[in-house]
């Protein structure tokens, strides 16, 4: 290879990177990890563009020492191989740098995961338990609970000769028959379990996934900030059907969640003897 043909590829390489940044960007929040709404989401996002970010410029300083290398020093120009086998401070740095880069990345990261864990000062809490294959939500301490499965619009057009077609069914596979509704600006205490196999409980939007394993709890939590509607399912492989277990959050204002809560309330308190039991009576008016 001449080197006018290595020059003309380096300005086209040069070219291609100038103009990646600018095709990125125009759909960058759909490669990209999505930002979530809650505080402990918004927190991973800046810790995944930190790393981003340092893998990007080690990339670059790597691969173009190596490329100015083969560049600088080819054969065609003459160049010699030193005959030397080791340099101390070559050998240092290349010790020395990672290591500290490592220590700067585990700090941030370290902040995140005890943010993660700390479950403190809840002002509700929602135990999440997995079956084959969909969620039940109790609301602790509300006496309120409710399953949640696939909809019934995804369950008939994932049938075989269905006749549907599923580009037509909206939230295909993504939606469910009940949502867990949630109230915004208030911190959620999530307690996971599964009553048969391992599920994983996976929205995200919250920047978390935990596992629901039988027998164990685990805790989490998450604050959102704005209401929405926010999907995500199971993440863990639990049997034939696991690409069939989506979950729903509906986070809502305080006043609708509130009225939500009394309605569902009523839907569920159990019938008083006399009221289930006793027949119906008609009082005739004597005339």
């Amino acid at each position: 290879m001449t080197t006018s043909a290595i020059q003309r590829g380096a300005r086209r390489l040069a070219a291609v990177l100038a103009l990646a940044p600018l095709a990125v960007s125009a759909d960058w929040d759909n490669i990209n990890l999505t930002r979530g709404v809650t505080p402990y989401s918004q927190e991973v996002y800046q810790l995944h563009m930190l790393i981003l970010w340092v893998c990007v410029i080690t990339g670059i300083g790597v691969f173009g020492a190596i490329f100015y290398s083969i560049f600088k020093f080819r054969k065609s120009k003459g160049a010699v191989a030193a005959q030397w086998h080791e340099n101390t401070l070559v050998e240092f740095l290349w010790t020395a740098v990672p290591a500290v880069i490592l220590v700067v990345m585990a700090i941030p990261a370290t902040k995140a995961l005890v943010m993660m864990e700390d479950v403190a000062h809840s002002d509700m809490t929602i135990k999440v338990t997995g079956y084959q294959w969909r969620w039940r939500y109790d609301y602790i301490n509300e006496g309120v609970f409710l399953y949640s499965g696939l909809a019934r619009t995804s369950d008939v057009a994932r049938q075989l000769n269905s006749g549907i077609d599923p580009k037509t069914v909206d939230n295909y596979l993504h939606e469910v028959d009940r949502e867990l509704v949630v109230p915004v600006g208030r911190k959620i205490r999530f307690l996971t379990t599964a009553s048969d196999v391992i599920h994983a409980w996976w929205v995200p939007a919250l920047g978390w996934k935990r596992d629901a394993i039988p027998g164990y709890i685990n805790e989490s939590w998450a604050l959102i900030k704005e209401p929405g509607v926010y999907r995500g399912q199971c993440a863990e492989l639990c049997g034939k059907d696991h690409g069939f277990m989506p979950i729903v959050v509906r986070a809502l204002p305080e006043a609708e969640y509130t009225a939500w809560l009394e309605k569902t309330k009523a839907e569920q308190a159990p019938k008083t003897a006399d009221s289930a039991s006793a027949p119906a009576v008609t009082v005739a008016t004597a005339q």
